[in-house]
């Protein structure tokens, strides 16, 4: 599997030293060291996710289709028919970055560090990285590798390894959830790496979906829980009292884990395919108010989702989930999505905006989800309410008489308002159980093998042999 891929460019010659030697030999010094390859580990981490966010967590929720244009590989996402040469059914980011996470797991510790705190803080984010990896890897393709070993030539063992179960897959996610917390040290607020907040909101999220999803009992609820209060009661974290302050005032109170775009060093991902190519409208509404790209704008939100965003006049969700202008000089109507624009500098647009892993209303919303499990109607409204109070400006929106069914309708709603276009929608609709009634293109396919799950790239498997195709795509 890895071996086309991470080591095309080796040296055939046994008698040839590597560079992969020579880098191992020189690098793996000093802190510095250490610390540079967490950093680099974040940069493949971010390239990983610059589209697979969307593609892995959004797309296939059935609220996407054509934007000004469409294209055949994003169609075959939104309508849930994969095929097996999609580029996003490749493993290979992914695994490339849980690879950087393994050579810090297995250099860094046989490294002094003047400061025990700072050795064992990139420790605990190459844990999380990898968790975050195979969290995604397992919900994404089921039965998948476990690799724990850095790897750096093409003549290590291991390159060519078999699936193995998805119990297994989470189980190690587990673990390194596990690591992460007891290394992190105490006190870290950043946005861009790691801290207590963002490891605690994987193991909220990962602990939700073992209960709702994998069936892991009552043990995965108490350790959501948790995790949930933990964030919630850390007083650097915080609800914005604008919404739109969460998108124009970035690292603000409410991020908790980002992936750091800036100009000139990382820019681009997946909302540059959101916006009007500027040659189609009017020069006096470029960005007055028309928020314009460099390109296509590929995909948007089917009309259902649009007059469904928009519903409440007084949502002040609405217009960063979209906005609309008619262009009278182009007599067009052109709509985009504020979230994640970037800025217009010097009259071209710089994709420049963080993309949000979580964010606070996260854990405002697992706490809903959480104690409506645990029956506490009232403690679920209760949540629920500090998010509509903000998007409505009312009070007791929801009704503390919301029970069952209704309630977790309120769960689902408030989700697909306040995360429209953030990557997280596809894992709601399973968790929450809706995914067969919200994805037009899966009502009625409940039966179907793996349905939920991604094909392996057709290029894993020629590349090894002992990769197996997902059941229901070896046809």
């Amino acid at each position: 599997m890895l071996a086309g891929a991470l080591f095309s460019s080796c040296h055939g010659d046994l008698n040839v030293v590597q560079n992969s030697e020579i880098t191992t030999n020189s690098m793996w010094q000093e802190e510095g060291d250490a610390t540079s390859a967490m950093y680099g580990m974040y940069n493949q981490f971010r390239s990983t996710f610059s589209y697979g966010l969307a593609y892995w967590g959004e797309y296939r929720t059935g609220l996407w289709g054509d934007g000004l244009a469409g294209q055949s590989s994003r169609t075959q996402v939104y309508q849930n028919e994969i095929p097996n040469d999609h580029g996003y059914a490749n493993w290979n980011n992914l695994y490339t970055t849980i690879n950087n996470a393994n050579l810090i797991l297995k250099y860094t510790p046989r490294i002094t560090f003047s400061n025990e705190d700072e050795k064992n803080y990139v420790l605990a984010n190459a844990y999380y990285v990898r968790a975050f990896c195979y969290y995604w890897i397992a919900r994404i393709w089921g039965d998948a590798p476990i690799l724990l070993d850095g790897f750096e030539s093409d003549q290590q063992e291991g390159l060519y390894p078999t699936r193995q179960s998805i119990d297994q897959v989470f189980q190690q996610v587990e673990s390194d959830i596990n690591n992460a917390l007891s290394l992190m040290p105490a006190g870290r607020t950043d946005k861009y790496t790691a801290s207590p907040a963002a490891v605690n909101m994987l193991k909220a999220d990962y602990n939700l979906w073992m209960y709702k999803v994998q069936g892991a009992g009552d043990t995965a609820l108490s350790n959501a829980n948790e995790a949930v209060q933990a964030v919630l009661s850390d007083s650097n974290y915080g609800l914005e009292d604008d919404f739109s302050n969460i998108f124009y005032s970035e690292a603000g109170k409410e991020i908790i884990f980002a992936w750091s775009y800036l100009q000139d060093e990382y820019e681009g991902g997946y909302p540059a395919d959101f916006l009007v190519p500027v040659q189609y409208i009017t020069a006096d509404l470029i960005d007055n108010p028309i928020k314009v790209g460099s390109h296509q704008q590929w995909c948007f939100y089917t009309d259902d989702y649009k007059a469904f965003l928009s519903e409440n006049e007084n949502d002040q969700r609405t217009i960063m989930s979209f906005q609309t202008c008619f262009d009278e000089g182009k007599n067009e109507t052109f709509q985009w999505i504020n979230k994640f624009s970037g800025t217009w500098l010097n009259s071209s647009r710089v994709f420049d905006s963080d993309l949000i892993a979580y964010r606070y209303a996260d854990a405002v919303l697992f706490d809903a989800e959480i104690k409506m499990a645990q029956n506490n109607t009232a403690g679920a409204v209760a949540a629920l309410n500090r998010i509509a109070s903000r998007a409505y400006g009312v009070d007791d929106f929801y009704p503390t008489s919301l029970t069952g069914d209704a309630l977790n309708e309120a769960i689902v709603d408030e989700r697909m308002k306040e995360f429209a276009a953030e990557g997280k929608l596809w894992w709601d609709f399973i968790r929450l159980g809706v995914v067969f009634e919200k994805s037009p293109y899966l009502v009625g396919r409940e039966n179907e093998l793996n349905v939920l799950l991604w094909p392996v790239s057709q290029t894993s498997i020629n590349q090894n042999p002992n990769i197996t195709q997902t059941p229901g795509y070896d046809q």
